[in-house]
């Protein structure tokens, strides 16, 4: 536990600090985030945004790798395969979204080059990443809920692959649509670290019962690390945000949530830990069928994604972003609920075995 809190406090007040030497740093420099105007249908009342520092998201992740690297000096912390690999695919994404958001920029527009072509670029690094975490690491194949054993359908080598990079990608993409109004994907994020912060250190303590999954603790750490920086960073990304996360940390941050997950063997729980996140992602979906299938002439939402669509009827960012963060604090309660409630059942057989 002591791991866990040195990990999150030591990234909280490192990105405290360092997303506010990023700020200046953008100041100084002249160029930040464009926003897409009435022309290609973007969110016209926040033009006033414009030129906001971006790229914050470079902060968080730093941040985040300081303090899980600080904790491993209390002995009896190695560094685990698992998380090391965790880490270079976070940190593979993050560039590509540095890019990104480095071409915006540069370019005062709000698609970067890899705008068509950044989704399959994306996936096809995604499953490297995934081939890379079979091949060098006993993580376990098996489709989970919350336990190895439920439903307990254990991939071939390739088909797991191919659905840890799906997870991936799907997060990734997803945490980046949730990245459109002030701390929201920040905020949310954090809950979902939280949660996998908890459920890891709850594997650790019960190894008898959670025996696939490996290192609980050090991607409780992990997590808590990516915790804690998402919380100094919404210091300064709280509206109105004095910084964008931006590609680099949606991505990144997206990354670490799904193979998270997989990790720790909580495949199908993922989506309700990110239910804010499939909720947006969802929305955007559904926005672009139903205009595709209307001809071009029909829209679902007044904008996607659906956090807009409230601006545009009348809600207030603050409100959005407020009534967003609790509906994530529910998706991640509801889904540590779950998980202890299996738990229980687990012990209870258990006991009744003996």
């Amino acid at each position: 536990m002591i791991a866990i809190l040195l990990a999150a406090g030591v990234a909280m007040i490192a990105s405290l600090a360092s997303t506010r030497l990023l700020i200046s740093i953008f100041r100084k420099i002249g160029k930040g985030q464009p926003i897409l105007g009435a022309e290609d249908r973007g969110p016209v009342q926040h033009m006033s945004k414009q030129g906001t520092p971006t790229m914050g998201g470079i902060a968080i992740l730093l941040s985040a790798g300081l303090g899980w690297s600080f904790a491993h000096i209390r002995r009896g912390l190695p560094f685990s395969d698992q998380a090391l690999i965790i880490w270079a695919s976070v940190f593979v994404l993050a560039l590509i979204g540095f890019l990104d958001d480095f071409l915006k920029v540069q370019r005062q527009h709000n698609r970067g080059i890899f705008w068509k072509k950044k989704g399959y670029i994306t996936f096809a690094i995604c499953l490297v990443l995934a081939w890379w975490l079979q091949a060098a690491t006993g993580v376990s194949e098996t489709l989970s809920f919350t336990r190895s054993d439920l439903p307990g359908i254990t991939f071939t080598w390739p088909l797991f692959v191919i659905w840890t990079a799906l997870m991936v990608w799907g997060t990734s993409n997803a945490v980046n649509i949730t990245d459109g109004l002030d701390g929201l994907a920040a905020g949310s994020a954090a809950f979902g670290f939280v949660a996998f912060t908890i459920i890891g250190y709850w594997v650790f303590r019960n190894p008898n019962l959670y025996q696939n999954v490996i290192n609980p603790l050090d991607l409780a750490v992990l997590s808590a690390s990516l915790a804690g920086a998402c919380g100094g960073f919404l210091w300064w990304n709280a509206a109105p945000a004095k910084i964008f996360m931006g590609d680099v940390g949606a991505l990144g941050l997206g990354a670490a949530l799904g193979l998270l997950a997989v990790t720790t063997n909580t495949q199908l729980l993922l989506p309700i830990i990110c239910g804010i996140n499939v909720f947006e992602a969802g929305s955007v979906a559904l926005q672009m069928g139903v205009f595709k299938a209307s001809g071009r002439k029909k829209r679902l939402l007044r904008n996607s994604p659906i956090h807009h669509h409230f601006e545009q009827i009348g809600w207030p960012e603050t409100t959005v972003i407020i009534r967003f963060w609790i509906i994530s604090a529910i998706c991640v309660a509801t889904a540590l609920a779950i998980f202890i409630a299996d738990f229980t059942d687990l012990q209870n057989l258990a006991r009744s075995r003996r």
